[in-house]
């Protein structure tokens, strides 16, 4: 991969993280109900799970997934209903003043904010046809092809690694701010509704013909 074709990659790879989506969403509940330093296991999980999406669009199996219908609906709906999980779960988190009291709240592993993470972007067939669909653009065939994956998933790595900091530093730092039980509540919903859109979205994706 030169230079340029790096860079046009680096572009799309700002745009793909910055856009709205189920990982910002989860990176800024997470923020506001644990703070950074335990957000930042979510973010790694997230790394995780997009490096397993292109690892399959690199080994082909992307392709199974583009052109079978059931091997794309049984990951679909997986995705569907842990994002319709996340939801019920946020929707019904306790309404409590994070910035004064987070023991208040359900006890959280590191660990499981790392599978919330993971989950969150290896279950979403949505970025597998994506990948599928722009990766080859940034690919030369004839340079080394593993060289040239290892530089894509390093790329998009740490730029939504950045993003998706931002996404949980904001909700750390601000949202949490908030103080009222009756702003929390609607805090809570707010992110509880998101989560269940992001999930109706996802369910209404449909495999190209």
């Amino acid at each position: 991969m030169n230079l340029e074709t790096w860079l046009a990659f680096l572009v799309a790879a700002i745009l793909i993280s910055a856009s709205p989506g189920a990982g910002a969403i989860a990176c800024m509940t997470t923020g506001m109900r644990h703070g950074y330093r335990l957000g930042v296991w979510n973010i790694l999980g997230m790394q995780i799970g997009i490096g397993l999406q292109l690892a399959v669009v690199g080994v082909g199996l992307g392709a199974v997934l583009a052109t079978s219908t059931f091997a794309f609906n049984v990951l679909k709906w997986l995705g569907v209903a842990y994002l319709a999980w996340l939801g019920w779960r946020a929707w019904n988190t306790p309404a409590v003043p994070v910035s004064v009291d987070r023991t208040a709240l359900p006890a959280v592993t590191r660990s499981e904010l790392f599978v919330q993470g993971f989950l969150v972007n290896a279950t979403n067939p949505k970025a597998t046809v994506f990948f599928l669909a722009v990766l080859p653009q940034f690919i030369d065939a004839a340079r080394s092809l593993l060289a040239q994956y290892l530089v894509v998933v390093a790329t998009l790595s740490v730029i939504d690694t950045v993003v998706m900091s931002g996404y949980t530093l904001f909700a750390a730092k601000v949202l949490s701010l908030l103080r009222a039980p009756r702003q929390m509540r609607l805090m809570n919903r707010l992110f509880g509704g998101l989560f269940i859109g992001a999930a109706a979205l996802l369910a209404s994706f449909k495999r190209a013909a």
